[in-house]
């Protein structure tokens, strides 16, 4: 399969989607929903969303899963992008530049950004639960709102960028990076593609081999981003290159060098195939999505 071609399509979809569910900045609260747009709609590789349907087109590739699936993937992007303006506040990262433009605080001041990226989470879970996700049987949403939340909160995601933050200077070993990256990075990405398995009625077995897909998808990922980090340019990444090593994070690189790094990328992205193993070619979308995350340039 064409990966870029795929990509492009599936964005394609999703930027669709988004832009039909977003509330437009129309009435007494547009300049906090415009806030919310910018960063939405500021481009990215949709990638979770995207691991999202083809989790689900690799149980059930009909066009009625994929329109089930749809409003998850969207709701999932809505809750990365909400990660992304927070990540880039000054009190955290303190990045002025995301997606190739400037980042949410620097546009509309940091009491703009932190609200615009704790709309964008709640706004998530509005769709989750209401009309738009309808189709999908209400103890399947109850589950995929219980899997995202978790994924995203205090010992997910939210929780990983709090260690993150923590053990910016110190010396760490290898488990506590992989608990970091795990938390931070790994349990969405893990979530984006079960929560596509549940909406199509994946079966116990399939659904935890997509999970440990994901698990090592999300490995890969990280490992990949630290190393763009010391070797893309800002021009490539969209965002400053170098900035982990000027806040002194802890990454697979200053642990292991970038050559094991490589490597460890590498070998999580073959277990990963290997994990597809029960499924036809109907995961070939993951297949190839999993090769494309460790060749990657941006």
């Amino acid at each position: 399969m064409e990966i870029r071609t795929y990509l492009d399509e599936q964005r394609h979809k999703i930027e669709e989607r988004l832009a039909a569910l977003m509330l437009e900045p129309i009435g007494p609260f547009a300049q906090h929903i415009e806030a919310m747009r910018y960063s939405l709609f500021a481009g990215g590789k949709r990638i979770r969303p995207i691991l999202c349907l083809a989790g689900a087109a690799a149980v059930d590739s009909g066009e009625p899963t994929r329109q089930r699936a749809l409003p998850v993937a969207c709701a999932l992007e809505c809750i990365h992008t909400y990660s992304l303006i927070h990540d880039d506040l000054p009190a955290m990262d303190d990045d002025d530049l995301r997606r190739g433009k400037p980042t949410n605080h620097t546009i509309f001041g940091e009491a703009g950004a932190i609200l615009a990226g704790d709309g964008l989470l709640t706004f998530a879970f509005e769709l989750l639960s209401g009309v738009t996700s309808a189709a999908i049987p209400d103890p399947t949403r109850i589950r995929i709102i219980q899997t995202i939340a978790h994924a995203a909160g205090p010992l997910g995601m939210v929780g990983g960028q709090s260690l993150d933050m923590m053990y910016e200077g110190q010396q760490v070993g290898y488990e506590e990076l992989r608990r970091i990256h795990r938390s931070k990075t790994g349990a969405l990405i893990t979530a984006s593609v079960a929560c596509g398995a549940m909406v199509a009625g994946a079966s116990g077995d399939q659904e935890a081999a997509l999970k440990t897909y994901g698990n090592h998808v999300g490995l890969a990922f990280q490992i990949v981003d630290d190393l763009l980090d010391v070797e893309a340019t800002t021009a490539e990444l969209g965002k400053p290159a170098g900035s982990d090593l000027m806040a002194d994070k802890v990454t697979y690189p200053s642990l292991f060098g970038a050559e094991t790094s490589r490597t460890m990328a590498r070998e999580a992205v073959q277990e990963a195939i290997a994990s597809l193993t029960p499924f036809d070619h109907q995961a070939d979308p993951l297949r190839a999505l999993a090769r494309y995350i460790v060749d990657r340039r941006k």
